[in-house]
């Protein structure tokens, strides 16, 4: 399945801004192959003394925004499993800022927070392929808003170009 059939009323207009930064082109298994090792290369080619580097004092540290991807890319896998599995129970949102310091990204070492990437990434990977194009087209509920089984897969990997932007412009 291909990025470029994204309808605006599979998703709340928020997410937008992720989904615009994939190519029209992106197909979501092989995206989520490609993604995977991108920001993989890309993390570990910080060097040490960035990982904690903050670009203001209440911002996330470049450790926090790994632990971040990994958090929101369970939480809206989960969201895409129970939507393609048509389960219309509305989806709770969730405070992505409450789960940053509970999480002491900062205190594991990188190479502990590319295994966890890395696992979380083959989950998401096993169950997207076992997902058929009907099964990804079903549109549930999360957070008070439509969102589509395909949009919850498409919205991961857009927001993980969108955090490697600002941590390229502003971290680094």
């Amino acid at each position: 399945m291909k990025k470029i059939d994204i309808k605006a009323n599979e998703h709340h207009e928020y997410y937008q801004r992720y989904i615009d930064k994939l190519a029209d082109d992106t197909e979501l298994i092989s995206g989520f192959e490609s993604g995977g090792r991108k920001i993989v290369e890309f993390f570990l080619s910080i060097p040490e003394e960035k990982l904690t580097h903050r670009y203001e004092a209440d911002k996330w540290s470049t450790k926090e925004v790994l632990q971040h991807l990994v958090d929101t890319e369970r939480i809206f896998i989960y969201r895409c499993f129970r939507i393609a599995r048509g389960d219309v129970t509305p989806l709770a949102g969730f405070n992505q800022d409450e789960y940053i310091p509970p999480s002491h990204a900062d205190e594991k070492p990188i190479a502990g927070l590319i295994r966890e990437y890395e696992a979380v990434r083959a989950a998401s990977r096993a169950l997207l392929g076992t997902l058929r194009d009907e099964d990804l087209k079903a549109i549930g509920n999360a957070s008070s808003w439509n969102l589509s089984a395909r949009a919850a897969a498409f919205i991961i990997l857009g927001h993980e170009i969108w955090h490697e932007e600002i941590i390229r412009q502003r971290y680094l």
